[in-house]
């Protein structure tokens, strides 16, 4: 189920011609969330795809907000945690389109460029990232799921990926292919294409409403001007930092609404939530302390030193371990009124383990850090 009205959007040829100020994108993206996003948020749990309010969210400009000299990514990570203290299913679909348009920012292909860039900024075209398989078989937790031959004017690809997200039968989604012989390749691929099929998937725990399948590919064409990078491994590197602090957008706004639901409850239940052991001010220093290492970090998204990195992962981590433990006090704070259906305090319990298990999940993370020279 989607739910789809007309909107009206920026056209592609508007983008640069647009002085986005990030103070007001910010203020109008979270006027979105507070308001339409908030009236829809059950029914999104419960497998509504917002196709709608992502366009408003792509009117506002959360979905340009890291094209600006140097891409800071500052913006875009607060753009997806005001999203997210809403509703962490919309703030992962903000993270799965602002990370096609990371794909697209770093790319060396001009054809692809400018061909998709401005449309995927703008939400002309609504699409994903494939990368779960690929980010796993850099570290040899899996093997590249799909395989490509080279042929004249691309490549013939094949095989089939259990879960990618933000999808539907006009999005795209990049993704990473083997080829026997040469280097891994990184595309964009069309899911109107008939060689793709779109297959729903089992529910999950949360986040049915963010148009999640499994794709099959049968000998699909990928024309030469969908090539991000003929040469996946070094554009990887390049934009990995990016790919991976853009997630914590999801915690951020999360925790934030954990330590809301925490003061929601004070009055009637601080009485005896005081011999809890985790408080909300604590939460809230944890907080500041997250938000401030990411705001260090998502200023320099290309720098290539050992220790940035390193603060990448940890704070990645850090980011689904807190989002984790502040869902999990919250619902102690709320108590039963928190354990019924109807409640956000359920779901947040819910969108927090989606956190600290969405690739690169918690597991992967500590592989990753212990992988690094010290």
């Amino acid at each position: 189920m989607s739910l789809t009205v007309p909107v009206t959007a920026l056209s592609p040829h508007e983008l640069h011609a647009t002085d986005l100020d990030p103070a007001v994108a910010l203020a109008e993206i979270g006027r979105i969330a507070v308001t339409d996003l908030s009236a829809w948020t059950r029914a999104i749990d419960e497998g509504t795809y917002p196709a709608t309010l992502m366009h408003r969210f792509a009117d506002a400009g959360a979905f340009r907000l890291h094209l600006g000299g140097g891409h800071a990514l500052g913006g875009a990570i607060e753009g997806m945690a005001r999203i997210s203290e809403v509703c962490a299913s919309t703030g992962f679909m903000a993270w799965c389109q602002n990370t096609l348009v990371w794909y697209l920012i770093n790319s060396e292909n001009e054809a692809a460029r400018a061909k998709y860039l401005a449309a995927a900024a703008t939400g002309h075209v609504l699409g994903g990232t494939a990368l779960s398989n690929p980010m796993k078989s850099f570290f040899g937790i899996e093997t590249l799921k799909l395989k490509g031959t080279r042929v004249e004017g691309g490549y013939r690809v094949k095989g089939v990926l259990p879960w990618v997200s933000n999808l539907g039968p006009d999005h795209f989604f990049g993704c990473i292919f083997a080829v026997e012989g040469a280097a891994p390749v990184m595309a964009l691929v069309d899911c109107a294409d008939p060689a793709v099929t779109l297959k729903p998937c089992e529910p999950f725990l949360a986040m049915d409403g963010t148009g999640t399948y499994g794709v099959q590919m049968r000998d699909l064409f990928v024309p030469d001007d969908m090539v991000l990078a003929h040469d996946a491994m070094p554009f990887v590197k390049k934009m990995r930092a990016g790919f991976i602090l853009l997630q914590a957008g999801m915690a951020i706004g999360l925790i934030r609404d954990c330590i809301a639901l925490m003061r929601e409850v004070e009055e009637p239940l601080g009485h005896v939530n005081r011999y809890l052991e985790v408080q909300p001010e604590q939460m809230s220093e944890t907080l500041a302390a997250l938000e401030a290492e990411v705001g260090a970090l998502a200023a320099t998204p290309y720098d290539d030193s050992r220790d940035y990195w390193r603060r990448v992962v940890a704070a990645r981590l850090l980011a689904g371990e807190k989002s984790v433990e502040a869902a999990h006090n919250a619902m102690l704070h709320c108590g039963a009124r928190g354990y019924v259906r109807a409640s956000r305090c359920q779901r947040r319990l819910r969108e927090a383990y989606f956190v600290a298990i969405v690739t690169p999940a918690t597991k992967q993370l500590k592989l990753m850090l212990d992988q690094m020279p010290a």
